[in-house]
C-alpha cells in the first residue's frame, strides 16, 4: 500500500467532527447486518436514534475503508483513491460531505418506508440525483455468455464508492423487496435492514447484539415492576 503523509485538519459538519486525512490509523467498526449494500451504507453511525450518535465516516479513509469491507473497492482502487485524496484533499473533504449527505439522504428514505411515514421529497431528490450521476460511470458488458454492469475508472473518482450504493438504492425502492424494510425495535440504534426471515417478524438488526440488550431491558424492567 502507497504510504501517505499523515493530515490532522478537523472539520465540522452537521454536528460531527470529522478528521479530513488519517490513512490507516483506525481499525475497522463496520458492520454488514442490512442486507442490502444501501443499507448498510445508511448503517454506517451507531445509536443513530440515542441521544448521543456515533458517527463512524470519520473521514475520507474511513469512507474508502468501508467500500473496500463492502466488496464495491478492488485494493487497486482502494490505493489509487488515497494516492488522489493525498494529491486533492479539499477534494477528498468534499466527497465526505457528499457522502454522508447521501448517506443520510438514504436513511431518511427507507426509515420512512419502514415507519410507513410520507416519503422526504428532498431526501429522494437526492438520491435520484445520484442515481443519474452514477448511471453515466456504468456499461454493460459481455462475457462468459452473459451481460453484466461494469463501473467505468472507479479509481479515478473520489466518489465512486457512492456509484454502487446509489445503484443499491435504486434497485431496492423499485423491487418487490421494498415491503420488508425494517427499522431495529432497539430505542437507542435505527439501523434498517431487509426482513429475509421466512415468517417477515424480524425485529433487530442484529440478535446477538441489539436483540439480547432489548431483550435484557425488558426483563429487568419487569423484576422492577
Amino acid at each position: 500500500m502507497l504510504e501517505l503523509p499523515i493530515l490532522t485538519c478537523q472539520v465540522e459538519f452537521d454536528g460531527y467532527k470529522l478528521n479530513l486525512m488519517t490513512p490507516g490509523s483506525a481499525e475497522s467498526r463496520f458492520e454488514f447486518t442490512g442486507g442490502k449494500l444501501c443499507l448498510d451504507f445508511a448503517n454506517t453511525v451507531n445509536n443513530r436514534t440515542s441521544d448521543h450518535p456515533e458517527e463512524l465516516l470519520t473521514d475520507y479513509p474511513s469512507l474508502v475503508k468501508w467500500g473496500e469491507e463492502a466488496g464495491v473497492l478492488t485494493p487497486k482502487n482502494v490505493e489509487r483513491l488515497h494516492q488522489l485524496a493525498g494529491e486533492a484533499p479539499g477534494h477528498a473533504q468534499s466527497a465526505l460531505r457528499y457522502a454522508i449527505q447521501l448517506r443520510d439522504a438514504v436513511y431518511a428514505v427507507f426509515a420512512a418506508v419502514a415507519g410507513r411515514r410520507a416519503v422526504p421529497g428532498a431526501a429522494l431528490a437526492m438520491i435520484n440525483a445520484a442515481v443519474q450521476q452514477a448511471s453515466e460511470h456504468a456499461r454493460i458488458v459481455h462475457s462468459n455468455r452473459r451481460f453484466d454492469w461494469e463501473w467505468v475508472l472507479p479509481d479515478s473518482s473520489l466518489d465512486s464508492v457512492l456509484w454502487p450504493v446509489a445503484r443499491s438504492a435504486a434497485d431496492l425502492l423499485t423491487s418487490d423487496d421494498l415491503g420488508y424494510v425494517r427499522q431495529c425495535a432497539a430505542g437507542d440504534c435505527g439501523w434498517l435492514f431487509l426482513d429475509k426471515t421466512k415468517n417477515h417478524r424480524r425485529r433487530w438488526c442484529d440478535m446477538k447484539t441489539c436483540g439480547n440488550r432489548d431483550k435484557a431491558r425488558r426483563y429487568y424492567a419487569r423484576k422492577k415492576a
